[in-house]
């Protein structure tokens, strides 16, 4: 059993928090990014990978809806993906399932199949999982993937996860049981105070 100071999370999305990288703005949801959220939430290559059937336009507005609530509440936080320049989603990423007692949350995203291969979510990854450690001060960040989805554990790999778990056949998904594999990376400014 490890030992560490107590501590708390800083939960609070008030202002929003917007991060840069090179090329990309992290930014907040708003109404006029629906309808790119839509292609990305019914592009059905896209929610596969995700083990997901893709949205309707009404099913898309509600999970918007039921996002930006969160991020007010302080649960959860999303970012729109964009080129500093343009400004349009092609995008998004954010912290889901924050566990405030356990200091750890869930990373999750998702980026049009255009922008594959170019480095951009690694430069998002990185700028969430920096933002998670250093300002809410989470201890661990977890991701749960299809063993079947390569491009996502070589990106998670690439940025420190560890393979924790393999779950057999635990989530059901268009008539079949797929199995998980669960990663998780530890904050390693907590590490040197074990």
């Amino acid at each position: 059993m490890f030992h560490v100071k107590q501590f708390d999370l800083n939960l609070n999305f008030k202002p929003f928090p917007n991060l840069f990288t090179n090329r990309l703005e992290l930014r907040q949801f708003t109404k006029a990014d629906l309808n790119d959220y839509f292609l990305i939430r019914s592009d059905a290559k896209v929610m596969a990978a995700l083990d997901k059937n893709p949205n309707s336009f009404s099913e898309t507005e509600r999970l918007m809806e039921t996002m930006q609530k969160r991020v007010e509440e302080n649960l959860a936080i999303d970012w729109v993906i964009c080129f500093k320049e343009k400004k349009q989603l092609i995008g998004y990423i954010g912290f889901h399932n924050i566990d405030a007692f356990h200091k750890r949350a869930e990373i999750g995203y998702a980026l049009f199949f255009d922008y594959h291969q170019k480095g951009i979510m690694n430069e998002a990854i990185n700028a969430v999982i920096d933002y998670g450690f250093k300002t809410i001060n989470l201890h661990s960040i977890e991701a749960n993937t299809n063993i079947i989805n390569i491009a996502t554990r070589k990106l998670l790999f690439k940025n420190g996860f560890l393979q924790e778990a393999h779950i057999k056949e635990n989530f059901y998904f268009n008539g079949a049981f797929l199995d998980s594999v669960i990663f998780s990376l530890i904050n390693p400014k907590h590490i040197q105070n074990i």
